[in-house]
């Protein structure tokens, strides 16, 4: 692994392999755009649970177990899983994790978890200090509209600006040797927070903190955005991917001809998610599913993604906080 002083970026020397990848979905984000790279679409957003947040926790247990199933291995063979969702002390990681019977590191970055967990796993791998590792997240509609904003049950009118968070989960094998992506560099994101303070105006929150990251990316790895074929954040949705693109072409670089943002690519627009998806599992989903798609059948060669999270809780937002955000980002190529 090398890293230099004072810079954000790692490069890693023995770059990690995803070897495998899985995914779950909700009923609505199975009718979307992503359709035919899904492995499980649930029928309703219970999918035989008591509860919405039981649900989440079955979707993350099933990611896990689908993704080692598919990498030709067995959990006894996962030296650690990383893993997170959105709701307070990781409630829906917890108890999936309770199933697994594995040395685990919970992980919270908001929205941005997968790439932190991805970054982190990779670490340890690099470092010797692992053979192989599941990163997992998830998110739950419900689950999160309830803690975050208002009872689900009430059917509070969402402003435009607003998005909508993904039902689903994804889990990323990654391996010290194998066939497949590899993740080469990856950059630690520091929080950056503007001083909005609207909970439902997530993608403006969060772009200058996916602007900070993809510059220092750049800086620090000497990569430009044409090195990649795609470049890929998290959940900013049309409103924060169109800032992103603003941000550099102040910097006099036009992003957009290979910028894509991962909450606008999940929902149609008939599907009235106003200004996209969001939610750990938007990245989570569009990754494991779609992109790792495209990398394996060599469509796509060198991504970057960067997955976003919007860091206030409902305490914070209560008490009048603006709202800090944070970006990691991970290179992978084929």
């Amino acid at each position: 692994m090398h890293k230099k002083r004072g810079q954000q970026s790692i490069v890693f020397a023995v770059p990690p392999v995803i070897t495998s990848t899985a995914n779950v979905v909700g009923p609505m984000e199975g009718d979307g755009i992503l359709t035919e790279f899904y492995d499980r679409i649930l029928e309703d957003n219970l999918d035989n649970n008591d509860s919405w947040e039981q649900c989440e926790s079955c979707m993350m247990e099933w990611a896990i177990r689908a993704a080692v199933a598919k990498d030709n291995s067995v959990l006894t063979d996962v030296d650690y899983v990383l893993a997170g969702d959105l709701l307070n002390q990781l409630m829906s990681t917890h108890f999936a994790l309770r199933n697994i019977g594995r040395p685990f590191l919970g992980m919270y970055g908001a929205c941005s978890t997968l790439a932190e967990s991805m970054l982190v796993g990779s670490t340890l791998l690099d470092g010797g200090f692992a053979n192989k590792v599941v990163a997992c997240v998830s998110s739950h509609h419900d689950t999160a509209e309830r803690q975050y904003r208002f009872p689900t049950e009430l059917g509070v009118q969402r402003p435009l600006v607003s998005q909508w968070t993904v039902t689903g989960a994804g889990a990323v094998v990654i391996s010290a040797v194998g066939k497949g992506p590899r993740i080469t560099a990856a950059t630690v994101g520091k929080i950056v927070d503007i001083g909005l303070k609207d909970p439902n105006a997530m993608g403006p929150a969060m772009a200058p903190a996916a602007a900070d990251t993809l510059w220092s990316h750049f800086n620090d790895t000497g990569r430009s955005p044409d090195y990649y074929d795609m470049i890929y954040t998290g959940d900013l949705g049309s409103v924060g991917k169109a800032l992103v693109i603003e941000l550099f072409k102040e910097k006099g670089i036009d992003l957009s001809t290979n910028y894509e943002d991962c909450g606008c690519m999940i929902f149609k627009e008939e599907q009235d998610a106003h200004a996209g998806a969001s939610g750990c599992a938007s990245s989570a989903i569009v990754f494991t599913g779609y992109i790792y798609r495209l990398l394996m059948r060599q469509k796509l060669h060198k991504i970057l993604l960067v997955g976003t999270g919007s860091l206030h809780s409902t305490t914070s937002y209560q008490q009048k906080e603006s709202i800090p955000c944070i970006a990691h980002a991970v290179a992978v190529e084929i």
